[in-house]
């Protein structure tokens, strides 16, 4: 049985300045089918009844990459490299991942996701690391000629989370690195699972949830990666628990 996956989505305004568009990085649908799931993407700009009819229907919440949250949302001045903000979609995805903790709906964040997560449950944002933090790795690693890196640093992972049991491996797990903001204060509830070499908070968790986990790098975009592919499938996987759960429920009733 494959469980529902929800894909929230961004707006973005045509070149010609006419109309906009609802868009989605094309690999995460792409790792959500592999994984087993069916992949749904979730329009940005609904109104909030008609979001919350199709939130109701997923059996899981995907929040991919993308541009940055806005510091409103947790209270901070705007740092002048913060940028490609999109209100309706900060309201997508805060919306979503509030519903999905308080649920126990499955929710996985990358990258902007994981930030998302953070915000979304109380936390602030880094808003830009090469400005404000001291740091000798380059966190936007592309290198040229390059579409999908594979690799940009290591991360060490905390033993005993799920992160650990999912990838299998605590030290020197080599990831991508697309990003320029990062976990700040740590909402409530969340624990760090895993660091970069120079502090950067690389992965997010909220113990006792079914799953809820957030990294700061691109799985989606390593497909050949075994440990990569293990959070898709094991994301996917209490999905469809999930929905088996609610079918379950449904006959009772």
């Amino acid at each position: 049985m494959q469980p529902l996956i929800g894909i929230t989505t961004s707006l973005q305004l045509r070149e010609d300045g006419l109309a906009e568009n609802h868009t989605s990085f094309a690999p995460n649908a792409m790792a959500i089918e592999r994984a087993g799931g069916l992949p749904v993407l979730i329009p940005a700009g609904l109104d909030a009844a008609t979001l919350r009819a199709i939130y109701d229907r997923m059996d899981g919440i995907f929040v991919p990459g993308g541009g940055d949250v806005n510091p409103d949302r947790y209270g901070a001045p705007h740092h002048p490299t913060t940028d490609r903000i999109v209100d309706s979609r900060d309201t997508l995805e805060i919306s979503v991942v509030q519903w999905a903790a308080a649920d126990d709906v499955p929710l996985l964040g990358v990258c902007r996701g994981n930030q998302v997560i953070n915000v979304a449950l109380g936390g602030t944002l880094i808003q830009d690391i090469t400005s404000q933090l001291e740091s000798d790795i380059n966190h936007r690693f592309r290198p040229e000629g390059t579409a999908y890196p594979q690799e940009g640093h290591t991360v060490d992972i905390e033993p005993g989370t799920r992160l650990a049991d999912i990838i299998g491996a605590t030290k020197n797990v080599t990831v991508n690195t697309l990003h320029h903001q990062s976990v700040e204060k740590l909402a409530s509830g969340l624990i760090i699972t895993a660091h970069a070499p120079d502090g950067v908070v690389e992965a997010i968790e909220m113990p006792g949830k079914h799953f809820l986990l957030g990294v700061q790098w691109h799985p989606e975009i390593m497909p050949d990666n075994e440990q990569m592919r293990r959070l898709f499938d094991t994301f996917v996987a209490a999905a469809r628990q999930n929905m088996v759960s609610k079918f379950t429920k449904s006959a009772v009733a």
